[in-house]
């Protein structure tokens, strides 16, 4: 695997490789890699000769009140787990090769209406730091393709969104959430719990399948669907953020009429954050 650190070097590996016909495949983290992660890598393999997989705590996605300063680093251990995959490239930049004016400074991507409800209300300003990053990403490699985990959904349709507006040419890839074994999602935030807090964790994704139940064997008002999960979170020891039953193609509001759902939700367990989905047919 090679470990690349500067821009310039890895357009130098990259062309290389285009020019002897390899397609490319980009699978972009913060580092601090699980299963989820690898799962992305596995894909990418699957769909590309060459896989970049970059690490980059992105500092202008987050708010002065959360966590840069404490988001866990693990490059020793992500590089053996990717070595692990044979994986190609690993692209490992500073903050300075990538904001050389500063990420204050920096021209930034904005993607209008869908950054503004869900996780872009509780953190304003976290999807222009997403959006701006994913697209210098895109600019740096010219990959032909690109895996994003769908566990971050309102983040893969803001990308998607911002491919489709701004003609960049590369395919975007979701990829299903991976779960542990007692059904938490993934995430590299998930070592923030405590014993106890992880213990309850779990409870988060049994309401929203409870929640999906009550869609597809009620289902008549989902307003009253949506209360009842909230006092289900309450009462499990969380503190809602969001918890909304959305068309899933249109990331709006559903109405009985939609067939195609996703109950998407956001809570707290101590200080830590944590986000789900689940998606829901109805016939």
């Amino acid at each position: 695997m090679l470990i690349i650190h500067t821009i310039s070097e890895l357009q130098s590996e990259l062309k290389q490789r285009r020019q002897a016909g390899r397609s490319l495949a980009l699978v972009p983290t913060m580092g601090n890699l699980h299963p989820g992660h690898l799962q992305l890598v596995s894909t990418a393999q699957q769909h590309a000769e060459t896989v970049i997989v970059t690490i980059f705590v992105n500092p202008t996605q987050f708010s002065a009140h959360e966590d840069l300063d404490s988001y866990p680093r693990t490059f020793k251990d992500d590089c053996q787990k990717l070595e692990s995959l044979n994986t190609d490239i690993l692209f490992a930049p500073s903050i300075d090769e990538i904001y050389p004016h500063g990420g204050k400074n920096t021209s930034h991507v904005h993607v209008p209406h869908i950054t503004e409800v869900l996780c872009g209300a509780s953190r304003p300003g976290h999807f222009d730091g997403v959006t701006t990053i994913v697209c210098k990403l895109f600019n740096i490699c010219q990959a032909d393709i690109a895996v994003f985990g769908e566990k971050d959904f309102q983040q893969l349709a803001v990308i998607r969104r911002m491919v489709d507006d701004l003609n960049i040419p590369i395919r975007i890839i979701g990829e299903p959430i991976v779960r542990e074994a007692d059904g938490l999602a993934m995430s590299s935030r998930n070592g923030y719990l405590s014993e106890e807090e992880r213990a309850i964790a779990p409870r988060f994704h049994q309401i929203l399948q409870h929640t999906k139940q009550a869609i597809l064997t009620t289902g008549t008002n989902l307003n009253s669907i949506v209360s009842r999960a909230k006092k289900d979170l309450i009462e499990a020891g969380f503190k809602p953020d969001y918890l909304h039953i959305y068309q899933r193609h249109e990331l709006k509001p559903a109405t009985q009429q939609n067939k195609e759902l996703i109950i998407v939700a956001a809570a707290f367990l101590g200080s830590t954050r944590l986000i789900d989905n689940v998606y829901v047919n109805r016939t």
